[in-house]
């Protein structure tokens, strides 16, 4: 299902000189995850994966905070969290990994994704920042692991991808501890590339490199995407061999061609979309 961007109540979403910008905007609510969050996000980045009208992701927020996180009432509805009956643990299961998919879709859309994140980033918001590919800050932001403050276990992405981010120390300390994790220090732990005195700057910056990679060869990002990623969770032997598969799959003479020439005449260059993504109902 593709949603009529006006009709989107959690989100704002323009898409502008093939630089899609994705804006949490229920600022009144502290950018809570609530279950229409969950599913308009999960509508807009399948749509901007399978449509190929954009070359690059900003994710912001407004308001005080990024996000303040899961909102209470995603847990409530036909799934009460029951754990006192098999069924019911296996109903957690599956809500659990229906949202884990969702953050999945930014790790894996076929563009890269960065994140803007000013005030606070809380919970839910760390797991959906830490699938982005690039993370700015501003001067007041932080990061909280808030689940072990209410007695749970984050479980929809931190766990999983902030240790392939930061040292595992820092890492046990904030999801043992619940501290909150200022924007200088994730700056010197590699969490976020850069620290910004205002959000209009780092939104700024965000969008600057949204056009920087939107004016590279879509498909060469999309391998390079592609092959960071392998690397990350693969050896390196491995990740050499699946290199040489990716390479012969997508090089191209005249992206490599026309990139040298628009270097050489200052000029911007002219590289085709990645083709869309056809369901396979659309197909025939």
């Amino acid at each position: 299902m593709n949603p009529d961007t006006a009709a989107l109540t959690c989100f704002r979403l323009t898409v502008t000189d093939q630089v899609a910008h994705l804006v949490l905007d229920r600022p009144d609510a502290l950018n809570t995850m609530h279950p229409t969050f969950w599913r308009e996000l999960d509508a807009v980045l399948a749509r901007l994966h399978r449509s190929g009208e954009a070359r690059a992701l900003v994710i912001s927020s407004t308001g005080k905070h990024f996000s303040a996180g899961m909102a209470l009432e995603t847990f409530g509805g036909a799934v009460a969290m029951d754990d006192q009956t098999p069924e019911g643990r296996a109903a957690i299961f599956d809500l659990l990994t229906d949202m884990q998919a969702t953050f999945t879709r930014i790790e894996s859309l076929r563009i890269p994704v960065i994140a803007a994140i000013h005030g606070g980033c809380i919970g839910g918001a760390v797991d959906m920042v830490t699938a982005a590919c690039i993370r700015y800050a501003t001067a007041d932001a932080f990061f909280c692991i808030q689940e072990i403050n209410i007695g749970m276990v984050a479980d929809v992405g931190t766990l999983q991808r902030l240790p392939k981010l930061i040292p595992l120390g820092i890492v046990k300390e904030l999801a043992y501890t619940g501290r909150r994790l200022p924007a200088q220090r994730a700056l010197a732990c590699g969490l976020v590339n850069e620290v910004f005195d205002t959000q209009a700057a780092m939104v700024d910056a965000a969008l600057a490199c949204a056009r920087e990679i939107a004016a590279k060869p879509p498909v060469a990002i999309w391998g390079t995407k592609q092959a960071v990623h392998y690397a990350r969770d693969h050896s390196v032997d491995d990740s050499l061999r699946q290199m040489g598969w990716l390479q012969g799959a997508i090089w191209s003479n005249r992206h490599v061609g026309e990139a040298v020439g628009a270097m050489r005449e200052r000029r911007a260059g002219g590289f085709p979309d990645l083709a869309p993504v056809q369901r396979f109902s659309e197909q025939g």
